[in-house]
């Protein structure tokens, strides 16, 4: 019998979407979150409504009828020992909240395997890419020093594909997913960790739900690539539509973002693939544009960080600057990319001025 592992994921919003698919192949996950999430979530479970291809309803999977267990806890109550694989699965900004920054103290120092499904790839993943000073990038990091006991052959990267949200009139244990793409993740620097994923990576594509008088496989998979480049396509993604959504007079849709002009899309979105090609990848590590263009037809809501600007955030996830600072370290300017992360910082400095 296969092994099935223990997975630690902080995070229980987006990370419930990775932790139910790791269940129905029967792995455990816990989510970390709080403490009235957490009661909430060993009480009823988790909710996650899967689009799939050929039906007209999602198909709702619900945590106590899987094979593998989902549980809650506290940032306080976890025990690092129990768990072969840490799940990185918050905004990067809440790492150095004070709880969740001595638990992340905890995962350091018991040399836990790590993957992210951020969009802001953490300090210790950018250290694995050849030829980059990570030292000029820092200031990207709300709290930079939060990764600086982690070693960065643990650390690696899913691109957070699928498009999930939680819905304005469910609890916090209920996700529904909008675009239920694959989650594609660069191996550890050990052959150990890195089949530890690929076995998982099997067991979710083998696994089915039931569903009407049989089984039906669930979307969203994940899938192991050798490349720790391939994470990096997601850039070019949330270049051309996400932090495209901040606008200084409002707050508009992905949808609006990337079709409002395909040709100035388009430039962003080859710009920011030529950058990551400069930095090491290689064409077949990207995603073509048109493929995300159709996909962002479907996204009729502002991104996630224009939603937290608009809310009076001050603190986001700001691949936007990071994108800048890697450009400029191959000598890479462009103004639309000027344009986007001056606007992200025209909120961030108006929200932090208010009282």
């Amino acid at each position: 019998m296969a092994k099935k592992f223990n997975t630690l994921i902080l995070g229980a919003s987006y990370g419930s979407l990775l932790g139910t698919k790791l269940a129905l192949a029967g792995h455990a996950a816990t989510l970390v979150c709080t403490a009235p999430t957490a009661r909430l979530i060993n009480e009823e479970g988790t909710i996650v409504r899967f689009p799939v291809r050929g039906l007209d309803e999602p198909v709702i999977v619900h945590s106590p009828g899987l094979s593998g267990k989902i549980s809650a806890q506290t940032p306080e109550q976890v025990n690092v020992e129990d768990y072969d694989l840490v799940v990185l699965g918050m905004q990067e900004p809440q790492y150095g909240n004070a709880s969740v920054r001595t638990l992340m103290e905890k995962i350091a120092a018991a040399r836990l395997p790590c993957m992210a499904i951020m969009n802001m790839p953490p300090l210790p993943y950018i250290q694995r890419l050849p030829g980059i000073d990570s030292n000029a990038v820092l200031e990207c990091y709300a709290d930079p020093s939060v990764w600086d006991n982690f070693d960065p052959e643990l650390m690696t990267l899913a691109s957070p594909d699928p498009q999930a949200f939680r819905p304005p009139d469910a609890g916090k244990n209920v996700l529904q997913v909008s675009l239920p793409t694959n989650f594609k993740v660069a191996r550890f620097g050990s052959d150990e960790h890195t089949q530890m994923l690929r076995t998982m990576e099997e067991d979710i594509l083998a696994a089915t739900f039931p569903h009407g008088d049989g089984e039906t496989p669930l979307p969203v998979k994940l899938k192991v690539h050798d490349s720790l480049y391939v994470p990096l396509a997601k850039w070019s993604m949330l270049m051309t539509g996400n932090y495209r959504c901040v606008q200084r007079d409002a707050m508009i849709p992905i949808r609006d973002a990337v079709h409002g002009n395909l040709d100035s899309s388009r430039e962003i979105y080859q710009w920011t693939a030529t950058v990551c090609q400069e930095l090491g990848a290689d064409p077949a590590d990207l995603v073509p544009f048109e493929k995300y263009a159709n996909a962002a037809e479907g996204l009729s809501q502002p991104s996630s960080a224009a939603k937290a600007l608009d809310r009076g955030s001050a603190a986001i996830e700001r691949v936007d600057k990071l994108v800048k600072l890697l450009a400029a370290q191959k000598r890479m300017t462009h103004p639309e990319i000027d344009s986007i992360v001056a606007n992200v910082e025209w909120y961030l400095e108006k929200n932090a001025s208010k009282p």
